[in-house]
């Protein structure tokens, strides 16, 4: 347990630092753009808004219902969420300044009545069982040391037949030698855990008990992320490098370009149920 709270403070780390600059370059949605195809000029806030918009229609909460974000950042796609669909957040973040942004921009938005962001961490949920109807992880599991243990918390917490929708980075089988060098990179860098396949994620929600899981491997509309992302940081370097100091903006615009690249990088979006209880 030492060694996964030494961890959760190297991320919150992650994001009040570094995560604090991508905000400022590439806007409040810290996740990936969805463009339609080649010819898709879209912006990056329209590109990370249609994914946001994916992962709402796959979730497909009913009004009323209570969802769990886990990994919220500043709260802009559970502000999304509540916009869009009739339903209470709850985001959880390991960053305190996060927290405290996601809070502050519920507010600004007034949705505060259907939000609330707390730290926690989902390997140890603070919820009672049965507790949220639904659950979504945007970009957030890639951290987590024991992503079955996660699973296993976000069951606990989410009534039969809940609904659970992940987007990830992920490994896309095999790995070339140059592949497997940028991933390690980027995992020591960010605190990022080994990348899963689209094969380990199947295999993880049914020991969890999901059913009807649904992975889509959608790395062909969301491969320029790397590259405007990086450009982005770029044009803003000398500004950005005020804020953390050069050599993190130089090694996150290197990774970003050579993650970009690389065809056996991926990036999965996962829809499942949860079945029921055990003879029940």
């Amino acid at each position: 347990m030492a060694a996964e709270l030494s961890g959760v403070d190297d991320v919150a780390g992650f994001y009040e630092g570094l995560g604090q600059v991508l905000n400022a370059a590439w806007g409040e949605n810290l996740h990936y753009g969805y463009w339609e195809d080649d010819a898709d000029d879209s912006t990056v806030e329209v590109a990370t808004a249609r994914l946001t918009d994916l992962l709402v229609t796959l979730l497909d909460p009913a009004p009323g219902t209570a969802v769990l974000d886990i990994g919220c950042g500043v709260g802009k796609p559970a502000l999304q969420l509540v916009a869009t669909r009739d339903v209470h957040v709850t985001g959880i973040a390991i960053s305190d300044v996060e927290v405290d942004q996601a809070a502050k921009r519920a507010v600004e938005a007034d949705r505060s009545h259907l939000t609330a962001f707390r730290n926690a961490n989902v390997m140890a949920l603070p919820f009672d069982d049965d507790s949220f109807d639904a659950a979504w992880a945007i970009e957030s599991l890639l951290h987590v040391p024991d992503r079955g243990r996660a699973l296993a918390e976000t069951a606990r917490v989410l009534r039969p037949g809940g609904r659970l929708v992940i987007a990830d980075t992920v490994e896309r089988p095999p790995m070339s030698p140059e592949g497997r060098k940028v991933l390690d990179e980027i995992r020591a860098a960010y605190h990022v855990s080994p990348y899963a396949t689209a094969a380990e994620y199947s295999e993880l929600l049914a020991a969890n008990g999901f059913v009807d899981v649904d992975i889509r491997d959608i790395s062909d509309n969301v491969v320029r992320t790397g590259t405007i992302m990086a450009d982005a940081v770029e044009a803003r370097r000398d500004e950005l490098a005020r804020i953390e100091g050069p050599e993190p903006v130089d090694q996150y615009i290197d990774l970003m370009r050579r993650a970009a690249a690389r065809p056996d990088i991926g990036y999965l979006v996962i829809a499942a149920t949860l079945g029921p209880v055990s003879g029940a």
